[in-house]
């Protein structure tokens, strides 16, 4: 669960697509440090919203000892405990949210894909200027919904096992995007800092402990 967790909040996607967009928006060298502000507040409220989340959820579904298998169970569950308008709260919530993993995450590996290739790439160009980006995008939107209208199919174990992915790969794709971050030919004076180098490797070796933990634990049949 806390991989899964961590996972979710500092997912592997997230750091495509960040840079994805940096490059799109067109942002200037000069005005970095509007977009470092942009990321760093983005994170402090993710993680805010995160907490209260967690909160609310013990302090009315945990503490009335409600079973939720489903979203809608969640909902439902609410209802009687915090009134019928945290209900709604809640429905909105998870629309909102499904409707940002919808469009964001398929662009985020559309671009990814199409870097890799040397495709253009970027919501900006009509689509017969970027027909692989296009093509990639709809169609891994195209594959997610019908994933989710299996019939029968698990919604909420298949969203935690996603997610514990996402934190497995995290550390990998933060070595990575470390090496990159950190060299003068790539990067000239927009090299890491030393103190955000050691941030990020603290979040690597964390995330690479907890994830041989997880395996360890499974390969043991004890998670």
């Amino acid at each position: 669960m806390l991989v899964g967790m961590v996972g979710t909040t500092i997912a592997p996607w997230m750091q495509f697509y960040q840079q994805a967009a940096i490059v799109e928006k067109g942002v200037r060298p000069e005005d970095y440090k509007y977009s470092r502000i942009d990321v760093i507040s983005g994170c402090i409220f993710t993680d805010v919203v995160a907490f209260f989340i967690i909160v609310a959820c013990a302090a009315t579904l945990h503490a009335s000892g409600v079973a939720v298998e489903t979203a809608a169970d969640a909902a439902q569950a609410l209802r009687p405990l915090a009134g019928s308008y945290c209900a709604l709260l809640f429905a909105f919530g998870l629309f909102n949210a499904s409707i940002f993993s919808a469009s964001v995450l398929p662009l985020a590996t559309s671009y990814s894909v199409c870097e890799a290739f040397g495709w253009e790439t970027g919501v900006n160009k009509r689509v017969r200027e970027a027909p692989h980006f296009y093509g990639l995008y709809l169609g891994l939107i195209v594959v997610g919904a019908a994933i989710v209208l299996v019939p029968g199919i698990p919604l909420l174990p298949v969203m935690y096992l996603s997610q514990v992915a996402n934190g497995v790969l995290l550390p990998v794709v933060l070595v990575f995007m470390l090496r990159l971050a950190n060299r003068p030919d790539l990067m000239g004076g927009q090299v890491n800092s030393p103190a955000m180098n050691a941030v990020t490797w603290v979040t690597v070796v964390a995330m690479g402990a907890l994830s041989v933990a997880l395996v360890a634990l499974t390969l043991l049949g004890q998670a």
